[in-house]
């Protein structure tokens, strides 16, 4: 169950957070791990080490999948140095909350562009590049089905990228299962980044657990749907929150 093994998998944001645990977990299970990050290479090389280290394999690549060329760089670095694209994790994505009125512009086209703008670039190439009978698993929020205040671009973005999976797993075709996963509130520097310890015991007293989860809690999901076990599965929205929602 869950063997990855031959499997070339681009995981985007991977130099840290939950894309980070993904990465290394993946290659524990014997993929071929592709680090994306936009611009903290050596939180990336970080990545890449701990998972030689550990016997697998991996590259870095910087691609910022807001810009259109960048993403079709990293897919052609990754087919380079491995042959093929297997499967496609879409976790890139920025998150600030504001009051609807307090937001500019600019936080509405910085949202837009990494966290909708992003996974509609990768998804492009990956109708080309991808291989047949691959996967792709976008990211979303659970915040999408939440009306947390202050989360209105951000949960407009993750809802989204629900409705872009949903068509798109129809699209297509070539046996390519795509599917998103829903994550709650889960223990990693941006989401914790500005919250009182009040906010956080409000938020783990939400869900069934009592509890934050933690990022090896949402790479174990994604590690079962980056699997062949997980092929009937698609156009889904998987909620990975511990019945948060």
């Amino acid at each position: 169950m869950n063997n990855l093994n031959g499997k070339a998998i681009i995981v985007t944001g991977s130099s840290r957070g939950i894309g980070k645990e993904v990465a290394i977990l993946l290659a524990k299970n014997g993929a071929k791990v592709i680090v994306n990050h936009s611009n903290s290479p050596d939180e990336a090389d970080d990545t890449v080490n701990q998972i030689v280290n550990n016997g697998g394999e991996a590259i870095a690549v910087k691609a910022d999948v807001s810009q259109r060329d960048q993403v079709t760089d990293l897919f052609d670095k990754a087919i380079e140095a491995y042959g093929k694209v297997n499967v496609l994790v879409n976790n890139a994505g920025i998150m600030f909350s504001k009051l609807l009125k307090d937001n500019t512009q600019e936080d509405f086209t910085s949202l837009f562009d990494v966290n909708v703008r992003g996974i509609f670039n990768t998804l492009q190439e990956a109708d080309a590049k991808l291989a047949d009978n691959g996967i792709i698993i976008n990211f979303s929020s659970s915040t999408a089905k939440l009306m947390f205040p202050t989360y209105s671009l951000y949960s407009a973005t993750k809802a989204a990228v629900e409705q872009i999976t949903r068509v798109f797993s129809k699209e297509i075709g070539r046996g390519i299962s795509v599917n998103a996963i829903a994550p709650g509130a889960t223990a990693t520097d941006l989401f914790l980044n500005g919250k009182s310890q009040e906010t956080i015991d409000k938020l783990s007293a939400m869900n069934a657990f009592n509890r934050l989860a933690e990022p090896i809690d949402i790479a174990k999901v994604v590690l079962f749907m980056a699997s062949d076990d997980s092929k009937w599965i698609s156009g889904q929205v998987i909620g990975a929150n511990g019945a948060l929602v």
